[in-house]
Order: C-alpha cells, then structure tokens, then sequence
C-alpha cells in the first residue's frame, strides 16, 4: 500500500504516519527530511538529492509519504499512491497544536527539527494554517487523475485504509478466478 498524507501544518500528519507506520507496518516519511538537511541548522539539501531521494522512496512497494507540500517535485508521490488522504482537522485545533508545539520546543520539553521563533510562529499559524487552501489540493490530485479522501483523524484513516485493502483482495481474488 502507497499513501500519501496532505495536509496544513498543525493538521497531525507526523503523527497520523506513525500510528499508520506502526499499524500497517508500512515505512514513513516525512517531505520535511528531504529538504531539509538536519545535521545543519536552516540548510536545504540541493534539488536533486532531494528529488532523487523521493523516487528512491517511490521505488518502495509499500510506503507513507507525509507533508504539507504539493509542489511539482512532490507530483510523483500523488501519482503513485494507491490512497492520497487529505489531513483537515478543524483550524482552532490546528492553532491549537502549533502553539502547543511551539511552547514546549521553545522551553525545552519538546525537541523540534529546528529552533522554533516568535515569526515562525505566526507564519505557522497565518500562512501554512489558516491559508492553507485544501481546495487546490483537491483539484490538483483531480487534475493528476486522482481521488483524495478529506479525514480529519486516525479512525477515519484506518477505515479508508481497511476498505482499500480489502477492495484490492477481493479484485486480486477476482483476477486469479
């Protein structure tokens, strides 16, 4: 199983690909790790390593991409899923775990891939929240010739999984007849 998670920042879609991850047993990553180089504080890999890191993950049979992007170098991904989930919890929940994350990065009992600011705070919040457009990620999966699923938490992930899963064997039943 192929599926890619979407959704704003704040939505949960670290966590819902690790519960995933843990469940299905299936590898996850994050679109976050390919760009940025954590060894290094505000360093971006070069676009081919992180282009050719995405399609090595591609090659995989079965993998959880997750992350809010939807920009042309992450098309593959949406090509090739089998699910695409778009992650869309209520905004004042989304709110809710941005500032949550930011307070416990910033005093210390949280760690976060990068030192976390009062402006990226708001940006967080303003820009990759409430501006967010689930509404262009729909219509680029529809335009890729895709269909994604709107869920706003676990539950409603696995039970589009299981139905997936169990749609694929009846069809694998069907054909070996």
């Amino acid at each position: 199983m192929r599926i890619r998670i979407i959704g704003a920042c704040g939505s949960g879609k670290s966590t819902l690909a690790q519960e995933l991850s843990r469940k299905y047993d299936i590898s996850f990553y994050e679109l976050d790790n390919l760009i940025w180089d954590r060894s290094a504080e505000n360093v971006r890999y070069p676009e081919e390593v992180r282009d050719i890191s995405l399609l090595n993950i591609l090659d995989s049979n079965a993998w959880i991409i997750e992350g809010a992007q939807h920009k042309p170098w992450t098309f593959p991904s949406i090509l090739e899923a089998d699910l695409i989930l778009i992650l869309h919890p209520h905004v004042l929940v989304r709110d809710y775990r941005i500032i949550k994350r930011f307070v416990l990065s910033r005093i210390g009992l949280q760690s976060w891939n990068y030192r976390q600011s009062f402006r990226n705070l708001c940006k967080m919040i303003v820009e990759w929240n409430h501006q967010y457009s689930v509404q262009n990620v729909i219509e680029l999966t529809n335009k890729h010739g895709k269909d994604a699923v709107i869920i706003t938490n676990i539950k409603q992930a696995v039970e589009k999984i299981d139905a997936r899963i169990h749609l694929q064997q009846t069809e694998q039943r069907t054909t070996s007849k």
